[in-house]
């Protein structure tokens, strides 16, 4: 069983910025592509970004293109967001998913493991 513990969120004023991170467990970490997705009240889980098996395949919905950045360090079983130029609308509950295999893209339902979520609120 795969475990995603994910950190980093918090409140932060329009314009600013946030590191997530997400730890994993229970197998070895580089078997795995790894995505971040987030949910905001009332709205369906979406696509953030997500990052192959190296660190030379990543891939973002438009957007957060140019804002957010995703990376992994596969010493650490970690996988990160950088998060710059918050803006309100990325107000959301941030979800680390990893998909035990080669898959990339934007399904929710192509991951196999999530972790419980990161609350993070940008004020305008």
């Amino acid at each position: 069983q795969v475990q995603l513990v994910e950190s980093g969120g918090g409140l932060v004023q329009a314009g600013g910025s946030l590191r997530l991170s997400c730890v994993t467990s229970g197998r070895t970490f580089s078997s795995y592509s790894m995505g971040w997705f987030r949910q905001a009240p009332g709205k369906d889980r979406e696509f953030v970004a997500s990052i192959g098996r190296s660190e030379s395949l990543t891939y973002y919905t438009n957007s957060v293109k140019g804002r957010f950045t995703i990376s992994r360090d596969n010493a650490k079983n970690t996988v990160y967001l950088q998060m710059n130029s918050l803006k309100p609308e990325d107000t959301a509950l941030y979800y680390c998913a990893a998909n035990n295999g080669w898959y990339i893209g934007e399904s929710v339902h192509l991951y196999d493991y999530w972790g419980q979520g990161t609350q993070v609120t940008v004020s305008s």
